[in-house]
This record gives structure tokens, C-alpha cells and sequence, in this order.
């Protein structure tokens, strides 16, 4: 034992803070596993409790999640005092820990900051459509840190809460009615008031079209090309692309069917020729 620089009595001692420390390890051990056991059962009432509540689910979400993390780190902070921690260098550890935790994570703290405000002023909720950070999707879930969006095409969008909490959103879902608009162009040799009438037919011929407030159409542009007439309607929010992809295919038709054409962009291009004498 002298060769590793180890006395007898070192050793002695050693072996016996060896021998009173492993009583400690087995209730530290013990008290882990039964605290992630009570954790889990305790987790799965709760989220029987909030299925058999009308809570809102992005509120039952987001206190599931901060109940769990906070019961895990009661837990750890349970075990490392049955390992002989005190109390108060735990606080202190805790403390120093946090602050450096703190600065390396500002971006974590503002989106759980940012959760928060989504929580309290409640701009989306878990199946509204919406658009932010310029991505477009359904909520799917609201965590303390993010938001999580499918969108059109099916893929998951994961967008940090403090982005989302000070930029802007657009709830789709938000009214239960929504305002279209649809641009046709036509040439300018077209009967104008034929082709107003035609589009308006189209779209009152539709019966998920809101009639109060009417369809209206106006002249929007003279452009280079083409008269571009604007087309506004109200529909309901299940209704609305049903209604929007109709109206401008059977536009199409009706109007080609009446020899009113749709134009697109033309350039003339003028050549001129040069004689060189020889």
C-alpha cells in the first residue's frame, strides 16, 4: 500500500468511508427506481385525470411536461442527498449550476418563456391551422419548448416557442368563416361585364358559398397583357379550398365556353436590318 502512497491507517479509513457509504448507495439506488416508478404511475393518472376533464388539451400538454420534468428533478435532487450531500452545498451547487445553465441556455429559457405566453394569451391552439416563421401546418403539439406543426405536404415542422412568441401568426381556424379572393385575367377585346357575370354564376352556383355577405367582383388591374378581374367570396373554413379550386377551373370553362379567353404574358419583338454597301 506505500507504494501507491496509501498509509495503513489511510487504507483503514478509507475501507471504513467505504463500508458506511454503501448503505447510503443502496437507498440512493432504491429510492431512483422507485421514484421514476412512482413518477410513471403518477404520470399516467394524470393524464387519465385530464382525459376524463374538458381542459384545454394545449394547457393539459404543457402542465403534463412541467409536472413531469419537475417531479424528475425533485427526484434526483432526493437522491443526491441520500448520497451525503448537504442541503445547504446542494442549494449552493444548484445555484452556481443554474446561473452557468442560464447563460448556455438563454434560448432554451426564452422558448420555455415563450411557451408560457402561448399558454396564457392563447394566439393557436392544438388543431388550428396556422402560419409562423414561415412555415404553414396544423398544431400538432405544444411542448414547453416548441411548437410542433404538420403541414400541407405531411411533414413535421418543429418551431421554437420564443420564435414563435415574437414574431407574427396567422390562425386560419381562428374565425369560422374565411374571405377568398381569386384574380382571372381576360384580354382586353373581352366583354368585360359578360365575363363579371359568368365568374359571378360559377361561384353563386356553389353551395358552400356564403351568400351574406355576397360574392362581389370588380376591374382590380389594367395590366400589360390582360384585364385582371377580382373575385371575393366567404366560405366556411372546412369549405374554403373545396370552393377555391372549383371556382377557378369552372371559370376556365365557362368563360372559354363564351369565346372569352384568359391571356398570358406576350412580348412583340421587332427586328430591324441594317444594308451594309459592300
Amino acid at each position: 500500500m506505500e507504494r501507491f502512497g496509501l498509509t495503513k491507517e489511510n487504507w483503514d479509513q478509507f475501507v471504513e468511508w467505504i463500508w458506511n457509504f454503501i448503505p447510503d448507495l443502496i437507498s440512493a439506488v432504491i429510492i431512483f427506481f422507485v421514484g421514476i416508478w412512482v413518477i410513471n404511475v403518477f404520470s399516467k393518472a394524470l393524464r387519465k385525470f385530464f382525459q376524463q376533464k374538458d381542459y384545454d388539451e394545449t394547457l393539459e400538454r404543457f402542465l403534463y411536461d412541467l409536472i413531469n420534468i419537475g417531479l424528475k428533478i425533485l427526484l434526483i435532487v432526493l437522491v443526491v442527498t441520500q448520497l451525503g450531500v448537504q442541503t445547504s452545498s446542494l442549494v449552493a451547487i444548484l445555484g452556481a449550476a443554474g446561473l452557468a445553465i442560464g447563460l448556455a441556455l438563454q434560448g432554451s429559457l426564452a422558448n420555455f418563456a415563450g411557451g408560457v405566453l402561448i399558454l396564457f394569451f392563447k394566439p393557436f391552439k392544438i388543431g388550428d391551422f396556422i402560419e409562423a416563421q414561415g412555415i404553414s401546418g396544423t398544431v400538432k403539439e405544444i411542448t414547453i419548448f416548441t411548437t410542433k406543426l404538420n403541414t400541407f405536404g405531411n411533414q413535421l415542422a418543429v418551431i421554437p416557442n420564443g420564435k414563435i412568441s415574437n414574431g407574427n401568426v396567422i390562425n386560419y381556424s381562428a374565425e369560422e368563416k374565411r374571405r377568398g379572393k381569386i384574380d382571372i385575367g381576360i384580354s382586353y377585346d373581352s366583354n368585360i361585364k359578360e365575363a363579371k357575370e359568368t365568374i359571378l354564376e360559377v361561384i353563386n352556383g356553389h353551395d358552400k358559398v356564403i351568400q351574406d355577405p355576397a360574392p362581389e367582383i370588380y376591374v382590380a388591374e389594367l395590366g400589360d397583357s390582360a384585364v385582371t378581374l377580382s373575385l371575393r367570396f366567404w366560405a366556411l373554413n372546412d369549405d374554403f379550398w373545396g370552393v377555391h379550386f372549383y371556382t377557378l377551373e369552372e371559370s376556365k370553362k365557362r368563360l372559354e365556353s363564351k369565346g372569352i379567353s384568359i391571356p398570358f404574358p406576350q412580348r412583340d419583338v421587332h427586328v430591324y436590318t441594317k444594308e451594309v454597301n459592300g
